[in-house]
């Protein structure tokens, strides 16, 4: 891989994530996956922009595309957002995970990687990559 891309996994040991991160001149380009069945299920386009609460604080605002029967659209969002803020930059995140019969407690489990995983995300970009830092 070239030194704009990247590959960033969790290593929890159960509902472990992958992500796919290409940096495309000051823009973000994601791919997160996982379970038994990866694809892509839901797609998030963010944009920085300032906070309506503060303009003084980056937030973002995001657009969300889900194909029919999945449910990726809130994971996808909320990555998107998160790394548009902070990196003050544009983001685009396309997520498909599935595992069979998942219970609550699964569930939670994959929430929580995907907060895992986004730091990942987030922390090396921010030390390996100068030009996506505010």
């Amino acid at each position: 891989m070239s030194e704009t891309e990247f590959t960033i996994e969790t290593d929890t040991g159960a509902y472990d994530l992958t992500a796919s991160v290409r940096i495309i001149g000051p823009d973000l380009l994601i791919a997160i996956w996982g379970g038994e069945r990866p694809h892509i299920g839901a797609v998030a386009v963010a944009q920085p922009r300032p906070s309506l609460k503060d303009p003084d604080v980056t937030s973002a605002s995001a657009s969300v595309f889900c194909f029919v029967g999945h449910k990726e659209d809130e994971l996808a969002k909320a990555s998107a957002e998160i790394l548009a803020a902070a990196l003050n930059t544009p983001v685009v995140v396309a997520a498909g995970i599935h595992w069979d019969n998942l219970d609550e407690e699964a569930i939670l489990r994959i929430i929580k990687n995907s907060e895992i995983l986004v730091d990942r995300i987030l922390e090396k970009c921010m030390a390996e990559f100068p030009s996506l830092k505010k």
